[in-house]
């Protein structure tokens, strides 16, 4: 069995309730489940939180919710892989067999089925071992970034690249914050995602970090503008 877990607390700080805050007309939880729900290859969506509220609107939404997360992985620092972990092991214990995990964060309103199931294609490639996540190009070529001292001046990171060509230079990535597939035995070893991990990779306008009311406005306009929603 094949299964989404999507991890969302109550206690946001930066964006009180960024959760279940409408975004575009629906809770922002809401794109998550709706791409979760229209995998094919997903079997069942489920969401991990601490928050009666969140709690209710997922299930409106269609996700199901066959636990409650214990409160000591529900703060601010907790990592995402014991939260996964905790998860799984709680929905074998309610008689499912679980053996691939999909996290996807509840904070995407950009999120595509299509790119879970080309993640998810790619984890099976390789026999299903470690993970597969979504990562976009950085903007300028890394080994060009700059460090800036105190008194204003500055300095190459990579003075060796310094006359490099642009087209010379070997792309780098970040990971876009979407979504993570993996087999259960990953999740349950607490292997580190990038380190055990394969990407797929995302055009730059498809990802954006939400994370204070300015980002949130401005993903807003550019989601309206993309899909046309009024």
């Amino acid at each position: 069995m094949k299964i989404a877990v999507i991890p969302a607390r109550g206690g946001s700080k930066r964006i009180p309730r960024k959760n279940i805050k409408p975004f575009a007309g629906k809770p922002m939880i809401g794109y998550a489940i709706e791409a979760a729900l229209a995998c094919e290859a997903i079997d069942r969506v489920v969401v991990s939180t601490d928050d009666e509220e969140i709690s209710q609107i997922a299930q409106e939404l269609g996700a199901e919710l066959p636990f409650r997360r214990p409160g000591e992985l529900a703060d601010d620092i907790t990592p995402t892989v014991p939260v996964i972990a905790h998860a799984i092991e709680a929905c074998r214990e309610q008689g499912w067999d679980v053996t691939h995990c999909c996290c996807i964060y509840p904070g995407v309103p950009f999120i595509r089925t299509e790119d879970l199931a080309e993640a998810l294609d790619l984890l099976e490639q390789h026999g299903g071992e470690g993970y597969t996540f979504p990562v976009t190009g950085f903007p300028s070529p890394i080994q060009r970034a700059l460090k800036r001292n105190e008194d204003g001046s500055v300095a190459p990171f990579n003075p060796e690249h310094v006359g490099t060509r642009t087209q010379d230079l070997e792309p780098g990535y970040f990971d876009a914050g979407q979504f993570y597939w993996g087999g259960v035995e990953a999740w349950l070893a607490g292997l580190n995602i990038h380190a055990h991990g394969r990407a797929i990779v995302l055009p730059e306008w498809r990802v954006v970090d939400i994370d204070t009311p300015d980002d949130w406005d401005r993903a807003e306009m550019l989601y309206r503008a993309i899909s046309g929603a009024e």
